[in-house]
């Protein structure tokens, strides 16, 4: 370490020759907000200088920009369904250099085995995968998930150099009431000095004191320009997000001003393979900020210093003298024509193409993690007893993990609810599958569109029991078996007939493929499922995996029933009882 460190005192005194010197480029100075000349010097995987040096190797990069390594401030890897390798292979082809990612949905398969098999498989990539650990699981108190996560369980994890600290606290009401074991984690993160996530989805300005008060100070759960300005009232940085399903960025941009565009970020948060590989990571965010019409500038900001300030990690972020050679050579910045994407001094992708030789071989040996573990059921029980006709429906949001609570006529025959292809009044059913408890929920849906057949996946936010949504029964019942056949992922069904499977065979949630396998496998899924009939306007599957996400307004199912978030409480499906 001290060899290198005085190799870039060296160079930087220019009494040694760099390794290489990038030249002639207008480099973004993230710190000024302004372009700026300059030869840049690098030294081993650090920026020595910038100003008129010599090196060993150079690069003319004439007419061309260069800008810091992006940053993507909050992502759930298992969410693309790739192993971090696979991840960050995408990821570095979009110049992401860094994710801080929070290994929340293994956790709530696996526990604590489920975050050690993410920081192992994260570890000696040409990718910067840092960690905050998973501070909800369950989401709230008595979820039927796979493991429970106490305080004493994530301390020995603080010790770990990449992990960052505590990732979004979801249970508001937990930090509320100062309950004892949240209260333990919080602590636990500040004795630690580490940072706290916030995740204050439908919280109102005054109950966001609490957050901010127990010092958590960022969130990505903003999704008006009230809320943001709030959370930037008080303190916190703004997380603007932009993933597959929750798209916040064209309605939160307008908060951002001259005067606090420094206290804001990009993030993803969940973001399927697809729609990385298509349109990027935190590199589209910027793109599309700029589209509509902020600063080149201040939009690079907020992918790259921004969120390492937020992160309070030193040395990343910028294109400096003392920082990590960690940048991106681009043609615009109007619309961030990537070039070529270093890493640690080392260009790792030049014109699209991926420098495989940076990335060592690895198994993916997930024995370690549980198998889906469901208790059998028969058909009849998951039909949905109804006594009166009136019902409280979720009601899907297309691009939103936020549903309508609507109340609906719907169809019975005999007692028993009906799926009305016609009002677009289908079944949702989740179904245990960690402890064999042989607890089913049953609700109702509006929104999927779906003429016939079923859907069915054991990625269902936080808890990741097994979700399914359908037209009959038949066809759930075989959407949810199949499940079982390929040990998780995801399953379509049209009248009696498998139409598509995709396993996910690394605790239900992660593909054990490359990421090129797996793109083909989901563009198979989503051309079979419009046999379905289902609408075009939004992802059928993600969306489906958040509906049982409680801790997100405003109703949704679990495998214990409907649950209403505005309450925080459990409702029967019937409206007048």
């Amino acid at each position: 370490m001290s060899s290198k460190y005085e190799k870039r005192l060296k160079i930087a005194a220019k009494r040694e020759k760099a390794d290489l010197v990038i030249k002639n480029a207008s480099i973004v100075n993230v710190f000024t907000g302004e372009l700026m000349e300059g030869d840049i010097a690098i030294s081993d995987d650090s920026i020595a200088g910038i100003g008129d040096y010599e090196g060993k190797s150079s690069i003319d990069a004439k007419g061309k920009f260069i800008i810091p390594g992006l940053i993507d401030g909050h992502v759930h890897i298992e969410s693309s369904m790739l192993t971090p390798q696979e991840f960050a292979k995408v990821l570095l082809l979009h110049g992401v250099t860094t994710a801080i990612t929070d290994p929340h949905e293994i956790a709530n398969v696996a526990g604590t085995k489920g975050i050690q098999y993410m920081l192992d498989q994260s570890e000696g990539l040409p990718l910067d995968i840092r960690v905050m650990l998973p501070s909800c699981v369950p989401a709230v108190p008595n979820d039927s998930n796979g493991a429970a996560l106490y305080a004493d369980d994530l301390a020995p994890f603080f010790k770990h150099e990449r992990v960052l600290g505590l990732a979004e606290v979801m249970d508001f009401p937990s930090v509320y009431n100062t309950s004892t074991d949240m209260v333990s984690k919080l602590l636990l993160t500040k004795m630690s000095n580490g940072i706290i996530d916030g995740h204050a989805a439908g919280i109102d300005r005054e109950s966001l004191n609490v957050y901010s008060a127990a010092g958590i100070r960022n969130d990505h759960e903003a999704t008006t320009l009230k809320e943001g300005k709030d959370r930037l009232d008080l303190g916190m940085y703004l997380m603007i997000r932009e993933g597959t399903v929750a798209k916040d960025l064209k309605a939160l941009l307008p908060v951002v001003t001259e005067k606090n565009a420094r206290r804001c970020l990009f993030v993803t948060d969940d973001k399927l393979i697809d729609d990385l590989l298509h349109e990027g990571s935190v590199d589209h965010c910027v793109r599309l900020a700029i589209k509509e019409g902020l600063n080149p500038i201040t939009a690079i900001q907020m992918a790259t210093i921004n969120t390492a300030e937020c992160y309070k990690q030193e040395g990343i972020g910028a294109v400096s003298p003392g920082f990590k050679a960690d940048f991106l050579i681009v043609d615009s910045l109007e619309d961030l024509s990537i070039k070529q994407v270093y890493k640690d001094g080392k260009c790792i992708v030049e014109d699209g193409n991926l420098k495989l030789e940076q990335f060592k071989e690895q198994t993916y040996e997930a024995s370690t993690l549980p198998a889906l573990n469901y208790a059998p059921f028969k058909l009849e029980e998951l039909q949905l007893p109804l006594q009166s006709d009136g019902c409280h429906v979720i009601g899907v949001i297309p691009n939103s993990i936020v549903t309508e609570h609507l109340i609906e006529k719907v169809q019975v025959k005999d007692g028993i609810f009906q799926p009305s292809i016609e009002e677009d009044l289908l079944k949702l059913v989740v179904v245990e599958r960690h402890h064999r408890t042989g607890n089913i929920g049953r609700g109702i849906v509006k929104g999927f569109g779906f003429q016939k057949g079923a859907i069915a996946t054991s990625i269902s936010h936080d808890s990741h029991n097994i979700v399914a949504v359908g037209t009959n029964d038949e066809d759930i019942m075989l959407a949810i078996e199949e499940l079982k056949n390929i040990n998780g992922g995801i399953t379509a069904v049209a009248e009696g007939q498998l139409i598509a499977s995709l396993p996910l065979p690394i605790a239900g949630l992660i593909s054990d493929q490359s990421y090129e396998t797996l793109y083909q496998q989901m563009n198979a899924l989503n051309k079979q499922v419009k046999q379905l009939g289902g609408k075009s306007s939004f992802n059928p599957f993600l969306t489906l995996s958040f509906l049982s996400l409680s801790v997100i307004p405003t109703l949704k199912l679990t495998d214990k029933g409907l649950f209403d978030f505005s309450q925080f409480a459990y409702i029967d499906i019937e409206a007048n009882k």
